[in-house]
């Protein structure tokens, strides 16, 4: 039976693993065979290639953590054909563990959404020691990781395949605001960023299930809604889902976010805001929110949002309370809102405020269904 050496020893086997996000392999007698620095020719097996290639395939990012010369190994990576997959390589001589908790850094991600794969029983214990929530691997298992859930998303959206080419770009955008010289704002003006929000259809269902099962730092309830939920309120003529994607001159973000709101005579209903910990920096969430705002002033409606605190959603706390939101009792709101005693309901008077000068925005009509006709250009 295949397992994780160091998971949370809590309900596996009650719950489904969560996915991991990306996987840390060591290189000596992990990714290939021998040891590089002792002169031998390693080589990568076909059963690992196959493997590497599979992760790409359904959107799991891949990385090193590995004691080497960096220029020597990274060079022998490219040699191997095997470099283009891995982002952000950590390879020198500090601790694995240092260079899996600067990767859950750089990314963004939850420990639990790390795995590590190494060949050394003592490497995983010094990571499983430093960072619980990790997830580590016997080098004897890489031929097989394909078969484990937690590495086997239930669709593989358009956004996963080009996960990989997303970072990429963030990585050119993060060089390029190394070298800049000037305020941030500038610099977000430079990237001639654009916001898209849109009506979603069901080409786009895979991707908001995803966002709300992988997304957790900007999430406001932490709720999985399933594709069979996310179709229902689709059909649902109360209901609007919306998505938003991004792109700016290094490339596409791809499906950021997604909106879930109730549509109701004088009270709208955000059910759930979340978008990608990758567009944080940018002021996505403040801004996908705030045009909430304005169309609810537009329509002389209050606005309610639910919000439950997770261990990793303060960001978006902060986002709802910066808009103004904060837990008063309304009047108009009762017997709009359902009462959910597991959620906290956060009330707005929406007052409407210009959106961020630092991007470009496509934006629709909440209250026409029909995108293709209500979708205009906006600049601020």
């Amino acid at each position: 039976m295949l397992t994780a050496c160091c998971p949370s020893k809590s309900s596996a086997a009650e719950t489904p693993a969560p996915l991991i996000k990306c996987l840390v392999w060591d290189l000596d007698n992990t990714l290939w065979q021998g040891t590089l620095l002792e002169g031998e020719t390693v080589v990568v097996s076909e059963a690992v290639r196959s493997t590497i290639v599979g992760l790409d395939a359904r959107g799991i990012l891949q990385s090193v953590a590995s004691r080497n010369d960096h220029e020597h190994a990274f060079a022998r990576l490219e040699e191997l054909g095997l470099a283009e997959y891995l982002i952000l390589p950590q390879i020198g001589w500090g601790a694995k563990s240092r260079s899996i908790l600067t990767l859950v850094e750089e990314l963004g991600f939850a420990e639990q959404a790390i795995g590590f794969i190494d060949d050394q029983a003592a490497e995983r214990e010094e990571v499983k020691r430093a960072a619980p929530g990790v997830r580590c691997y016997d080098a004897a298992q890489a031929a097989m990781l394909l078969e484990l859930p937690e590495f086997t998303p239930a669709v593989v959206t358009s956004t996963a395949i080009g996960r990989r080419a997303m970072y990429a770009a963030r990585s050119r955008r993060e060089r390029a605001r190394t070298e800049f010289e000037g305020a941030d704002e500038d610099f977000l003006r430079s990237l001639e960023l654009v916001l898209r929000i849109k009506h979603a259809r069901e080409p786009d269902i895979a991707r908001l299930e995803e966002l709300t099962l992988r997304t957790s730092q900007m999430n406001a309830t932490g709720v999985h809604y399933s594709a069979e939920a996310l179709r229902a309120l689709l059909a649902d003529e109360d209901h609007r889902v919306l998505v938003a994607s991004m792109n700016d001159r290094f490339g596409e973000h791809g499906a950021i976010g997604v909106m879930l709101v109730a549509l109701r005579a004088q009270v709208w209903h955000l059910k759930l805001l979340a978008t990608s910990c990758r567009v944080v920096a940018f002021g996505t969430g403040g801004n996908m929110l705030q045009w909430l705002v304005n169309e609810a002033a537009s329509a002389a409606v209050h606005l309610v949002a639910d919000f439950r605190p997770t261990t990793r959603n303060r960001v978006m706390e902060i986002a709802y309370r910066f808009a103004g939101f904060s837990r008063v009792e309304c009047a108009r709101c009762h017997g709009s809102v359902a009462q959910d005693s597991s959620v906290q309901r956060l009330h707005l008077l929406p007052v409407r405020k210009a959106l961020a000068s630092t991007m470009h925005f496509e934006l629709p009509n909440l209250e026409v269904r029909d995108d293709r006709r209500s979708a205009v250009a906006h600049e601020v």
